[in-house]
């Protein structure tokens, strides 16, 4: 552990709140605390202000400790650490810059000093001791370079019990030496060491004549004055209070002269900290004494030369006045003190809007508090009041070089000294000056003549002296949103005063979930609207993770502006290691609820200043103006409405109290039919309320009063008036409850905090019925989370009261029936417990509706989705044309990273569609991607994916541009027919970059075969196309392939061309690989069929499947045989249960050979023996290759094929440029890359160019991250369990550094993640695949097949990313020491013992958990 985690160990297991500001995160700052860490863990970024937290926590009595890994947040502590002098308060200090850790001397009562790692550790317990004796603040400082040497602990216990005790009433009588003494004294027994304020070296009885006085000596200063018996040391450790007494009693009286040696290069002041002690404390020495300040540098390794050292010293300040410099001993840093400096650099984070700021401005970027000014300027450069006044002198330079030029101007006309060409550059900069381009080339032109021919004119000195000056430039200052807080004082007013042309960078880190934690008292204002209010300012307001191109926008306009431009930016972090991902989500749930609005203000705009740039701010905005404008035009057109209007509010209330009755009627009745129950349900994936209603129609069979509520619904209040009541909850993630229970459980569990018993004594009764699944927690210690919710429910409702009616009933997935088995069990107490047991049941149970009965209603694919898009009460669909929706290519989806935040504001989920395009084959023109691009940026969130189908997927579409999408697609010559749903989906093709002149015989085959299977209902044209039926209902769709039932689930079509299996042919439904003849060209296809990933966790009757080869067909007969193939899915697929209708089960089910017979029934004709192929590879071919038509393409990386802009990553609009030049095609690949393909000659160098323009060229990643793909998962899809396209980089950034440490950085190996176990990404094929089961945690599988050929083995079923680093880790070096040549990854785990072979989709769970000595332990 290093001393700062050792300090905050102490602080953790000492305080009652810890402030951590610029450290690890606390997992690693308070490491192995045990069960005695109670202190709440507050993590701060090393920018941010930690004086709010310190005022709300420190005055309230309680031990809190801050802890700075750095001494530059104390000039922000000032202004309140006087307040806090008598709190108990520690505040521990790593320093660079000791003259920097002291500007708090005169305030805090107690500065301990530390120098060597035992003293950090000793003095961190003292500090602990001391402030919660004294009640006082104590500063504890200690360098941040503490050379490394063991040191002796104590355990939790006794720390603990060290800082137990509190100020007792005598304390205050005490003077603040006493107080210090009486800790020290209580610290040094428990600790075993003697702790005390000043230690001495050196002998008094030899009668030394040089007193060297330090904060803490290094060894070889004791060494040498031990060796002279003329010298003698204190170290001094209690800086405040001084210890006078002791210190003056130790200097002996043949002492003659004093140095103070301390480590401050730059000297604030003139005297410095100690030294004033020392003469303060020695003034009455008679005597008088000579009393001097040193530099403490470097010392020389060798404590001979220290001790020569040290005597010249003591020399030479006989020599030195007492005015002249500090001497040193030893060597100076360097720099003199830039080692200060090199600690001062840009948050990782806040690099997102350098970056952009680079990314835009380049080389005429100019950032005033740059922090690499520090090392010529010192700390001063970086604070605003400098950056402002050397703002305000290169304003003063640029204009005193317009006064030259123009007085060189002048003189030219008056004489001819001033050359034509020289006189049109003189001219066409001042013209342009404020022209980035033009004003940089007129200035090199004109200082070329002035060098070149010098002019006898004052100003051409002037102007060459002020040459630099010439470019327009983009003046940046960058600040915290710490100006905020204090608008008149701040650089911010004096900036907008000023009507300088400068532009101010405001960053504002304070995280949405945390706003409320700031210090109430110290209330920051809106910077933004402070400037607006002010005039001639430009504003805006930007959030580069919400809106990148808004963000762009806003810093051009900013530059543009002539005059004080103020951005607001925001990036929610806590600490330097908060993940991007959390960033994201905060910024996220910011934008939505209006805390951070995105906005532009332009006073220079004539028509509309204010824009206005948040979605979700305008949506509000508008609805209300829509409802007030509708009815101010409704009453102006017709005035009689107005009474109306205004009485149907009496109407209303009628209604609403007839509607009362009728409920209170059906009560009276309910209560005369049998005993009231309530069925309150919790679920997230829909299992759990469809036992909650089953329960329902089960009970009201046998006469019971039944209601069924979701959990969130029902207030405590309301449950006391309950007479019975059933809860049925399933279980989340690590033994959470779901998200529509959630708020319940804390209500719940609040109750039962305080000791309420707010269910004794009333009428209610309950039983709890739990789901979950108990091989889910396979390890012993986490056997607790099965089922834990429903557990805890039970608990809970008995402690606060309750009576329980019936017993606790589990439901298991991993029993016989799942959780009926548990059910049925459980569900004839019930009844007895209300006294129904014995009441026969004669009707039969209503079958639940499935997606069957939904088809077969839907009048082929219509249902009520067109009624629903002009609902706009609501931004969803009934839930049925949710299901039919999928048909037509649309998702329902809603941002899941807010569903939270609405829910608790009241709101409906955000809700918005996925829309994903049939494109068979992955080909489109550049007009078709320009026309996905603006389709993405009009109606979508911005971005656009590439995906594992090989086609467009759009997300964030909400209800109203859904239809504008869906015909701005088919505008483009696409569609979105059959990209979903229980149909044929879109065909996969071969992308062949280097085989063009197979690929567009495939490419035909592959649309003849979606052409082929594609429903031909006319719902689809009719809904979004506005295309009516002639002659009204007289023509009934028809469904020559389908039927009205369609297919049992989703049918997937792949075409593969050897030796690349870049489509994964065998996790397809049906493949067909293109089989040259010896001239190479298509001689026909082998046919595969049965391939399929989707599995449901922890249901053994489920599992992925690679396809199995039937035989050979010519080209004519392929779309035929996929025809025959899915009609005998069609006729035999189970559609009673859909988690077994894909055609795996239903070839597992007939057995291959009854199902290839049945196939070749249908063809009239028997498939030919299947021929030879190999495959060599199914990862992509990046870079250039040339066809045999002389044509190029390239293979870009398009990572987890998110088209979007990013700083440093701007794919979107490079691709836009491309498509606007490029006279070829773009071919998507099946692993969400992207071919730039038939690129001719004259074209390449362009492609080229603006490839490396826009960063597109670039491959020089690691083959693991080449190799890898990611479903979308997290925010927008719904089965989402864990992240997946969002976390994948941040883990393969992790792999990738285990690889190249053990040369593996160019080794392909496929790694796939989804969110869900529903496998988009085919992650059961992969070498190592993570499928999500819970937020961070993933089922790990391994041995895959490289080829695509082989399905990996679940290899644990529950990992974090420590656990996954921790296996890997171990796993990758052995491979790169003991593999064999050409061995990919997935046979080497499976060779070296880690995992046995897959052999078939229905063997998959056998030997899951590893092999021998990798197995799991259970």
């Amino acid at each position: 552990m290093s001393i700062l985690d050792q300090v905050s160990r102490v602080a953790a297991l000492s305080s009652t709140i810890v402030i951590n500001q610029g450290l690890p995160p606390r997992a690693q700052a308070a490491s192995n605390n045990g069960d005695l860490t109670k202190a709440q863990v507050i993590d701060l970024s090393s920018n941010a202000d930690a004086g709010p937290l310190l005022s709300q926590h420190a005055s309230q009595g309680q031990l809190v400790t801050l802890t700075l890994a750095d001494s530059s947040p104390l000039i922000n502590l000032l202004p309140v650490l006087p307040a806090l002098s008598n709190s108990p308060l520690v505040i521990n200090v790593a320093y660079v810059n000791l003259a920097e850790a002291l500007a708090p001397r005169s305030i805090v009562p107690f500065i301990l000093h530390s120098s060597s790692p035992q003293q950090v550790y000793d003095h961190a317990l003292l500090a602990s001791r001391l402030a919660s004796f004294s009640g006082r603040s104590v500063l504890h400082l200690f360098p941040s370079q503490t050379p490394a040497s063991p040191i002796e602990r104590l355990d939790d216990d006794a720390i603990v019990a060290i800082a137990k005790q509190t100020n007792s009433d005598q304390v205050a009588s005490l003077t603040d030496l006493e107080n210090y003494d009486a800790a020290a004294v209580a610290t040094s027994a428990a600790i075993g060491r003697n702790l005390q304020p000043l230690s001495f070296t050196g002998a008094a009885e030899s009668a030394p004549q040089t007193a060297f006085v330090t904060l803490g000596a290094q060894t070889a200063i004791r060494d040498a004055v031990l060796s002279d018996p003329a010298l003698y040391l204190v170290e001094v450790s209690l800086l405040r209070p001084f210890p006078v007494a002791p210190f003056v009693q130790r200097i002996s009286a043949s002492v003659t002269k004093v140095i103070v040696l301390e480590p401050i290069y730059k000297q604030p002041i003139k005297w410095t900290p100690l030294y004033l002690d020392v003469v303060g404390a020695l003034q009455d020495r008679e005597p008088r004494l000579t009393v001097r300040s040193a530099v403490l540098g470097t010392l020389p390794a060798s404590s001979n030369d220290v001790a020569v050292s040290l005597s010249k010293l003591s020399d030479d300040i006989e020599q030195q006045p007492p005015t002249s410099a500090r001497p040193v001993l030893g060597q100076l840093p360097s720099s003199q003190g830039s080692s200060v400096s090199s600690t001062i650099s840009v948050p990782k984070h806040e690099s997102s809007y350098t970056k952009l700021l680079d990314h835009l401005f380049h080389d005429r970027l100019e950032i005033l508090n740059h922090p690499s000014l520090t090392s010529q300027l010192g700390d001063v450069a970086t604070r605003p009041e400098f950056a402002l006044g050397r703002a305000r002198a290169l304003v003063a330079d640029r204009d005193s070089l317009t006064e030259a030029v123009n007085g060189l101007l002048d003189a030219a006309g008056s004489s001819a000294v001033v050359s034509k060409e020289l006189h049109a550059s003189l001219t066409k900069w001042l013209a342009n000056k404020d022209d980035p381009t033009l004003s940089e080339k007129a200035g090199k032109d004109i200082v070329g003549s002035l060098e070149a021919h010098p002019l006898a004119h004052p100003a051409t000195t002037r102007i060459l002296e002020l040459k630099q000056h010439f470019p327009a430039t983009s003046r940046w200052i960058i600040g915290s949103d710490a100006w905020s807080y204090d608008l008149g004082a701040s650089g911010l007013h004096h900036l907008i005063s000023s009507s300088l042309n400068v532009n101010i960078l405001l960053i504002d880190n304070t995280p949405y979930s945390t706003r409320s934690e700031v210090d109430p008292s110290k209330r920051k204002k809106d910077a933004g609207l402070y400037a607006m209010n002010y005039g001639e300012v430009f504003v805006g307001s930007i959030a580069v993770y919400s809106s990148y191109s808004q963000s762009l926008q806003a810093l051009l306009e900013a530059d543009k502006f002539r005059g004080p431009s103020v951005v607001l930016a925001y990036l929610p972090y806590e600490t330097e290691d908060t993940p991007a991902l959390s960033v994201l989500k905060e910024t996220k749930l910011a934008i939505d609820t209006g805390y951070w609005p995105l906005y532009r203000w332009n006073p220079t705009r004539e028509d509309e200043p204010f824009f206005l740039e948040s979605e979700a701010v305008k949506a509000d905005l508008q609805d209300f103006l829509d409802r007030q404008n509708h009815l101010s035009q409704l009453t102006k057109s017709r005035p009689e409405l107005a009474t109306e209007l205004v009485s149907s509010l009496g109407t209303k209330l009628q209604e609403a109290r007839k509607g009362k009755a009728k409920q209170a009627y059906a009560d009276l009745l309910n209560s005369m039919e049998g005993p009231p129950l309530l069925v309150v349900f919790a679920s997230d994936g829909g299992n759990a309320e469809k036992v909650a209603k089953r329960l329902v129609n089960r009970a009201k069979a046998r006469g019971v009063a039944a209601r069924l509520a979701v959990m969130d619904s029902v207030p405590l209040e309301e449950l006391k008036q309950e007479q019975y009541v059933a809860f049925v909850t399933s279980t989340a993630g690590q033994g959470e409850p779901p998200q529509n229970g959630r708020d319940t459980f804390r209500s719940l569990n609040a109750a039962a905090t305080r000791g309420d018993r707010l269910l004794a004594g009333t009428t209610m009764k309950y039983s709890v019925f739990a789901m979950g699944d108990s091989h889910y927690w396979p390890r012993p210690e986490d056997a607790g989370y099965y089922n834990k919710p429903g557990k805890d429910l039970d608990a809970r409702l008995e402690l606060l009261g309750a009576e329980r009616m019936a017993g606790l009933g589990l439901g298991d997935d991993q029993d016989a029936d799942g959780p009926q088995t548990g059910y049925k069990l459980w569900e004839p107490t019930l009844w007895k417990a209300l006294g129904v047991d014995s009441v026969e049941v004669l009707e039969a149970e209503p079958e639940p509706i499935t997606n069957e009965n939904i088809k077969i209603a839907s009048n082929y694919l219509r249902g009520t989705i067109a009624e629903g898009l002009k609902d706009t009460s609501t931004g969803a669909l009934a839930a049925s044309d949710g299901q039919l929706t999928k048909f037509h290519g649309i998702y329902e989806q809603d941002d899941r990273d807010i569903r939270d935040e609405r829910k608790d504001a009241g709101l409906e989920p955000a809700y918005s569609f996925m829309i994903r395009v049939r494109m068979p084959g992955g080909v489109c023109d550049p007009k078709q991607w320009l026309a996905m691009d603006r389709i993405a940026d009009e109606r979508g969130n911005g971005t656009f994916k590439l995906t594992t189908r090989q086609t467009f997927q759009f997300h964030g579409v909400i209800k109203k541009h859904l239809k504008p999408a869906i015909q701005g697609i088919n505008k483009a010559l696409l569609d979105t027919i059959a990209a979903c749903g229980d149909v044929n989906r879109n065909v996969l093709c071969s992308s062949l970059p280097d085989l063009s002149h197979l690929h567009s015989q495939v490419y035909d085959y592959s649309k003849r075969i979606s052409e082929h299977l594609l429903p031909q209902t006319t719902a689809y044209h009719e809904i979004w196309l506005d295309k009516k039926l002639v002659a009204g209902d007289a023509v009934k769709d028809h469904e020559p392939l389908y039927g009205a039932y369609y297919l049992p689930r989703k049918f997937k079509v792949a075409i593969a061309v050897p030796p690349t299996n870049d489509v994964d042919i065998f996790a397809n439904d049906v493949g067909f690989i293109a089989i040259a003849d010896d001239k190479g060209n298509l001689s026909g296809f082998n046919v595969t069929a049965g391939g399929g990933m989707g599995v449901t966790h922890s249901n053994k009757k489920t599992y992925p499947r690679t396809g199995d080869v039937l035989g050979f067909c010519t080209p004519d007969q392929a779309h035929i045989v996929a025809e025959k193939i899915m009609l005998t899915q069609r006729d035999n697929g189970n559609r009673s249960d859909r988690k077994n209708a894909r055609l795996k089960y239903t070839i597992d089910r007939m057995g291959l050979d009854n199902f290839k017979a049945d196939v070749e029934k249908r063809l009239g004709w028997q498939l030919a023996p299947a021929r030879p192929f190999e495959f060599t590879s199914n990862i992509d071919k990046f870079g250039w290759t040339t066809g045999y038509n002389g044509k190029h393409h390239f293979t870009m990386f398009i990572e987890n094929g998110r088209v979007q802009d990013e700083p440093g990553k701007e794919f979107k609009t490079g691709l836009q440029e491309i498509a606007k030049v490029h006279r070829g095609n773009f071919r998507l690949t099946a692993n969400q890359h992207l071919v730039l393909a038939d690129v001719d000659d004259a074209d390449l160098p362009e492609m080229k160019r603006l490839l490396s323009k826009y960063g597109l060229d670039n491959l020089s990643y690691s083959g693991l991250r080449l190799s890898s793909s990611a479903c979308v998962s997290f925010p927008t899809c719904g089965l989402a369990m864990a992240e997946s396209e969002r976390y994948l980089p941040i883990l393969i950034d992790k792999v990738e550094a285990i690889c190249e440490e053990h040369g593996l950085r160019n080794d392909s190996i496929v790694m796939r993640m989804t969110g869900c176990p529903n496998g988009c990404a085919r992650p059961y094929i992969a070498e190592v695949a993570f499928v999500g089961k819970a937020p961070g945690s993933y089922l790990m599988l391994l041995g895959g097949g490289y080829h695509g050929q082989r399905l990996n083995k679940i290899y644990r079923e529950n990992v974090t990313e420590p656990e996954i680093l921790a296996i890997l880790r171990p796993m990758i070096k052995r491979y790169a020491l003991e593999r064999h040549e050409g061995e990919h990854f997935g046979d080497f785990v499976i060779r070296a013992g880690y995992i046995s072979a897959t052999k078939s989709g229905k063997e998959w769970y056998d030997g899951m958990g590893g092999e021998g000595e990798n197995r799991a332990r259970s």
